[in-house]
């Protein structure tokens, strides 16, 4: 026994209306992403991490720049608690220039190294 023309129909619409939905939940994603204010403060430099440090799977170490300020804190499943505040900051640790691999990798992909 064939379904009724009206069970199709509902059946076509619910599906139409599902894919709206979706259709706008990534373009609301996609505009999001592309507006500056949207992203909490990213870009900005008032508050970076200067280092981490894993202590064990769930568990880290890690240093946060507040301004001029840096505070060791202490990041596990119990929370995040401030351990120290540095009196001096540590050194900014140069960037390690990349392996022979990950030169070859940016040329081939035409990006710089």
């Amino acid at each position: 026994m064939p379904h009724s023309p009206s069970a199709a129909g509902s059946i076509g619409s619910a599906v139409v209306a599902l894919a709206m939905v979706i259709g706008l939940i990534l373009a609301l994603a996609w505009i999001a992403k592309r507006m500056p204010g949207l992203r909490g403060g990213a870009g900005s430099n008032a508050l970076r991490i200067v280092g981490s440090l894993a202590l064990s799977p769930r568990e880290r170490l890690v240093v946060v720049a507040v301004g001029e300020t840096q505070l060791v804190l202490g990041v596990g499943a119990a929370g995040t608690r401030t351990l120290h505040t540095l009196s001096e900051p540590l050194p900014v640790a140069e960037a390690a220039a990349p392996s022979a691999f990950a030169q070859v990798l940016a040329q081939h992909f035409g990006k710089k190294a």
